[in-house]
């Protein structure tokens, strides 16, 4: 019974972590093309995003973060004492290129609040999508678990990567097209 409430837990902070990776790259993104405008606009828009960012990365991204890592391993005791199968053993790596993720968007995050911007927003708009590839790579993982072939596993994982990043470069064009 307590399992159940552990993997809700889980799930939730889950939900919320990836909620606040995804939408912080957005923020950052907005905050670098506010940078590139004349005062008095850039400064307004700057501390506006600024104020957005501080309390989405420190009030849901990072207690997610840390309360995801909290009720994982709590949630892999109560359902396996330890017990590693090799599905979550590749999930845990997923996991912790995640979480290396997470601490790259850190730096990304104190670089902005101290006025450094060393990512285009276009740079950004890639970056933006490997939050996506880990989504999709963990789920997969946790959901079909051993009825996964790794070989297809993987090929499907690059070819979601290589339809993306196309999708990406499509979707430039057409904002380049279009003046936007």
């Amino acid at each position: 019974m307590m399992y159940n409430y552990i993997k809700a837990l889980h799930i939730i902070f889950i939900v919320t972590w990836f909620s606040g990776l995804f939408y912080i790259v957005r923020l950052f993104i907005y905050n670098t093309e506010a940078n590139e405008k004349p005062d008095p606009e850039k400064s307004i828009l700057q501390k506006q995003f600024n104020i957005m960012i501080r309390r989405l990365w420190f009030g849901i991204t990072w207690p997610s973060a840390i309360l995801t890592l909290f009720f994982g391993p709590t949630m892999w005791y109560f359902w396996s004492h330890w017990h590693l199968d090799n599905w979550l053993a590749i999930k845990l790596c997923f996991v912790i290129g995640l979480y290396a993720y997470h601490f790259t968007l850190h730096a990304i995050y104190k670089q902005q609040a101290a006025g450094i911007f060393k990512f285009s927003s276009g740079k950004l708009r890639i970056w933006n999508e490997v939050a996506t590839i880990f989504l999709i790579a963990i789920i997969m993982l946790a959901v079909v678990k051993q009825g996964m072939s790794l070989v297809w596993g993987l090929l499907g994982l690059v070819l979601f990567i290589i339809l993306l990043m196309s999708a990406i470069k499509i979707y430039k064009l057409i904002r380049l097209n279009s003046g936007k």
